[in-house]
């Protein structure tokens, strides 16, 4: 091939760049947003996550999606910021649990207005009544065709795990 040879002619909308740069703005939005109270995306998630109900930091990092050296720094700044503290679990004396601190809990109330304000912001591009039907039809894709990443010998980064 040459470089004159035509691209091919695309028959239907770039659903991946969509979905990509979508995800990708709505990120650095969200990061910028939090960054205003002093936390990220992560720091957020674990203090919601962990306020929910008792958790190890095993399971908190699963439902944020982050690796074991991620978590262990993200729960070291909410411990620095005592938003955050390791502890023993109740039900099981080998585990630890991070408990949210009464700063911490006041800290994610805060954020997690910050989190809907950002969502709300972007839907808002919608009329109201396409907002319902987008987040039907976005929710349907995740539960459906998009639940599940197809086997892959070099897989693409996971994307965040709902919870």
């Amino acid at each position: 091939m040459t470089a004159m040879t035509p691209a091919p002619t695309r028959t239907s909308p770039d659903l991946s760049y969509l979905l990509d740069h979508t995800s990708h703005v709505l990120r650095t939005q969200m990061a910028a947003a939090l960054a205003e109270i002093g936390l990220t995306a992560r720091m957020h998630c674990v203090l919601v996550h962990a306020l929910e109900e008792e958790r190890t930091q095993n399971q908190l990092a699963e439902i944020g999606d982050m690796d074991k050296t991620t978590m262990v720094v993200t729960v070291d700044a909410l411990e620095k910021a005592a938003l955050a503290e390791r502890r023993p679990s109740s039900t099981d004396r080998r585990a630890r649990i991070i408990a949210v601190t009464a700063e911490g809990a006041r800290v994610a109330a805060r954020s997690q207005e910050i989190v809907d304000r950002v969502h709300e912001e972007a839907l808002s591009s919608f009329p109201p009544e396409d907002r319902k039907t987008f987040l039907r039809l976005m929710n349907q894709l995740a539960q459906g065709h998009l639940n599940t990443p197809a086997p892959s010998a070099a897989p693409a980064r996971r994307a965040r795990q709902r919870g």
